[in-house]
């Protein structure tokens, strides 16, 4: 049998074998490396953990190498290499690992009425350490936003814990305002509540449901107003909580290659194809897709993926073309089961969408077209527009990867226009940080060479074509083109010069709205 591990995320990470402590590499990186990988249980890209982690100049593949060497020494044994990593992916294998904070999640979560006490408290010592002690700053905005989160979490549980204590029936008076007043420090509007609604202690007797082991809400406007987050924080840790809380798996497609995909939310389902350019966790932190995503996801259970070439999906692709990209739509469809939904597609998700509408008629409920266009620039440009694609492809392949963002700006001011000077710092970043030189250059050859026109009379389910007025890169008179093709289409002109709607314009609530009040009225 392999050696048992224990693994503390509470107060500073810890790791223990047979009742000894294992010591840890002295770089907060690479601790913050290994308590990144064991508290999220699932596959990272490579390139995502050196961006998370390690800052240019320095060389981050080799920073990321050196780490995982390092962590190996640790937590692997010649029977159970825990560590499990490929050219393309890092994770952890919890085989035969306790791990402390994911065996009190399970605990609350899986129990039907009160924890002994003795195991409460228990539980309540351990939730009163800081979650991940001293890993602050030990990595990049997004690593600190999950921090964030998962540190809300912990408080969370913390909350439950102590309510639990503090109205336990078999708890004594001196120890129920023990529990009551630490109850009062973590979320004081519940316990006071309770209070006010038990005074007598009436309610000791009765049992907590699973379903109520997380419904304690921390409400941060019960602190002094000097210690109160701001607007800007409260948004990032919204954001930083979505992150947390969307589900990531991945599936195969028939050529072998892995797909990322993400789900969020409950309820009927909403699958968007994949578009330029995506990356299931980086979106949460953008001015683009942050409220959209988020809009999408309400009363509705939301799903995305990283189209092949980019994001978490695989990126060492052979095949980069429109039907391969069809492809990865039908395999996540597949991989969740999806029956009957409404599809939304954005620029050349548009005609990935079409094309899979046309496949499969029975799937789809409604499609919801924007930004889009129906034949790409290798169709409908002209011989001085194709030379200047040309050029800009070789420009791509030559400057994606560099420092100078003038490559990645050119894309940037086409696709956003009238965005601030943040938020195209933000984009030309992103872009770099979601795909390589190589495939940024083959994805342009490969979205010039799109023709659905011809499937466009065959669509048979109710769509909604939405457009910008003065789309700076790809002109209304596309998008209405999609509109007249598909029988009955309705089209909605949006007043921006955007293609892509930032979260601050008013064309994108109108946009939001329409599509809201178009899935209602088709009752889907």
């Amino acid at each position: 049998m392999p050696k048992e591990l224990e693994v503390f995320l509470l107060g500073e990470l810890r790791v223990v074998a047979d009742g000894q402590e294992l010591p840890l590499p002295a770089s907060r990186k690479a601790r913050a490396l290994l308590a990144f990988l064991i508290a999220t249980e699932r596959p990272h890209r490579r390139e995502r953990l050196c961006e998370l982690f390690w800052d240019l100049p320095d060389d981050p593949k080799a920073a990321l190498r050196w780490a995982l060497s390092k962590l190996r020494r640790v937590v692997d044994t010649p029977d159970a290499m825990r560590i499990v990593a490929d050219r393309e992916r890092v994770q952890f294998d919890p085989f035969n690992t306790r791990i402390d904070i994911r065996d009190i999640h399970s605990r609350l979560k899986g129990h039907t009425g009160f924890l002994s006490l003795g195991e409460l408290e228990s539980m309540a010592r351990d939730l009163g350490r800081q979650l991940l002690d001293g890993l602050e700053n030990a990595g990049d905005q997004v690593f600190e936003s999950w921090l964030t989160a998962e540190r809300a979490d912990t408080e969370r549980a913390h909350a439950e814990v102590l309510k639990q204590l503090a109205t336990h029936p078999d708890i004594d008076a001196i120890s129920t305002r023990k529990w009551m007043s630490l109850w009062k420090t973590v979320d004081p509007d519940a316990a006071e509540a309770w209070q006010a609604e038990f005074p007598g202690g009436r309610a000791r007797t009765k049992a907590v449901s699973p379903e109520g082991a997380y419904s304690v809400e921390i409400r941060s406007d019960t602190s002094p107003p000097e210690k109160r987050p701001s607007k800007a924080d409260r948004v990032v840790l919204a954001r930083a909580e979505a992150l947390r809380s969307q589900k990531i798996g991945f599936c195969e497609v028939q050529d072998g290659t892995k797909i990322a995909y993400a789900t969020i939310g409950s309820g009927p389902p909403l699958l968007k194809a994949a578009n330029w350019l995506n990356h299931l966790e980086f979106d949460w932190h953008s001015p683009i897709w942050g409220k959209s995503f988020a809009t999408a996801a309400r009363g509705r259970t939301f799903v995305r993926y990283d189209e092949r070439g980019c994001g978490l999906s695989d990126w060492d692709v052979k095949d980069l073309s429109f039907d391969a990209f069809v492809e990865d739509l039908e395999a996540v469809a597949d991989k969740l089961g999806l029956e009957r939904f409404p599809l939304l597609g954005i620029s050349q998700g548009c005609a990935v969408s079409i094309e899979y509408a046309v496949r499969h008629p029975e799937r789809v409920s409604a499609l919801i077209l924007i930004s889009g266009y129906a034949a790409g620039w290798r169709h409908l440009a002209t011989p001085e527009e194709q030379a200047r694609r040309e050029a800009v492809l070789t420009l791509t392949e030559l400057g994606w990867g560099t420092d100078n963002p003038a490559y990645r700006h050119i894309f940037s001011q086409t696709f956003l226009p009238d965005a601030s000077a943040e938020d195209l710092e933000w984009f030309d970043e992103f872009q770099r940080q979601t795909t390589s030189p190589k495939n940024a250059a083959r994805f342009q050859e490969a979205f010039g060479q799109i023709d659905v026109r011809h499937r466009l009379a065959d669509v048979r389910a109710p769509t909604i074509v939405l457009h910008a007025r003065h789309d700076q890169r790809i002109p209304l008179e596309l998008g209405k083109a999609l509109a007249d093709g598909i029988p009955d289409a309705r089209f909605v002109e949006l007043d921006s010069r955007n293609h892509i709607l930032v979260d601050y314009e008013p064309a994108l609530k109108v946009c939001l709205e329409t599509v809201a009040d178009f899935l209602a009225e088709k009752g889907v």
